[in-house]
């Protein structure tokens, strides 16, 4: 598990996946007991494409979010729904209008309905299935906004390119907030009545920095909804090196622009002095156009060096 790229917490512990599918033991749906330790694993019936996220929705089904796509290359990109106790995953499959996009975030809105937020320079596209998801059926998406996050200086692997791209999502437990995070930050958005879109749209959002995670991806609430837990991949650190999850008080209520009053790191974790984030170990085994393509090029080269081209 060392390029766990989606999290959710559960009442037991935490399920995890991979975004690689090169190599078949990482290709499944991994369940951890509050210790991380491995309780039970799903496969998946056919071969995942680019595994990126999950998301449990109102009835507590896990979805699997099949969005990743480097080269932009796919023709259509997918959702793997397993029921609550469920030992097969469903494929549903979508495309989009405009051609394809790398996503690595998904999110469920209050109506149950699935928005993937697209991973790329400037405003992240949000677009969301116009019509029920089937088996066996390809249903279209339709793009239903964009959100464009504050600008930060948080400190990240990637400089500026990792301040610029959203790699996760979540939403809490309550339904009232979204969180999206990059390689650098997380943005927590207020939600009324379950509408998601206008929340991203449309909201202001609270900001905890996430500072030098190695390479951040997954977001998620703890159950009680008071703090913001992350994992990065570990792919490229130092052997020995294990996946930790971090945990993060939420931020106090107030506008993005002014500082936030919680969930900065630790001095001993990532250089800051105050506050508080506590890990729990994996035990191992587990905008312009031009910008944005240059965005989106480097950051397929960082990742494509591990994995190769999809």
């Amino acid at each position: 598990m060392t390029e766990i790229s989606g999290m959710a917490a559960t009442e037991t512990g935490f399920v995890v996946v991979n975004d690689s599918a090169d190599e078949e033991p990482r290709r499944r749906i991994f369940f951890l007991d509050a210790d991380c330790a491995v309780v039970r694993t799903v496969r998946y019936p056919t071969r995942p494409r680019d595994t990126e996220d999950l998301a449990v929705d109102a009835q507590g089904a896990l979805w699997v979010a099949d969005i990743g796509d480097n080269n932009r290359s796919r023709q259509t990109v997918a959702l793997w729904k397993l029921p609550p106790g469920g030992r097969r995953p469903v494929l549903h499959r979508m495309t989009y209008p405009d051609g394809p996009h790398d996503a690595e975030a998904l999110l469920m809105a209050g109506d149950g309905r699935p928005i993937i937020v697209t991973k790329q320079g400037g405003a992240a596209g949000l677009y969301a299935p116009t019509g029920d998801l089937k088996p066996g059926l390809t249903v279209p998406l339709e793009r239903v906004g964009q959100v464009s996050l504050p600008g930060t200086t948080t400190s990240n692997p990637f400089s500026f390119l990792g301040r610029a791209v959203v790699t996760g999502a979540a939403m809490a437990p309550d339904g009232g907030r979204v969180v999206l995070r990059t390689y650098a930050d997380a943005f927590e958005f207020d939600v009324v009545n379950g509408d998601v879109i206008t929340a991203l749209t449309r909201g202001t959002p609270r900001i905890t920095p996430l500072p030098d995670e190695p390479q951040g991806e997954s977001i998620t609430y703890s159950r009680d909804g008071r703090f913001l837990l992350t994992v990065s991949e570990t792919a490229d650190q130092p052997p020995g090196t294990k996946p930790t999850i971090l945990r993060y008080p939420v931020p106090a209520v107030a506008p993005a622009s002014q500082p936030p009053t919680t969930g900065a790191p630790t001095a001993a974790a990532a250089g800051g002095p105050r506050a508080e984030r506590e890990r729990t170990s994996l035990l191992g085994v587990v905008g312009v156009v031009g910008l944005g393509l240059f965005i989106a090029g480097l950051l397929g080269m960082a990742r494509s060096r591990r994995n190769g081209q999809r």
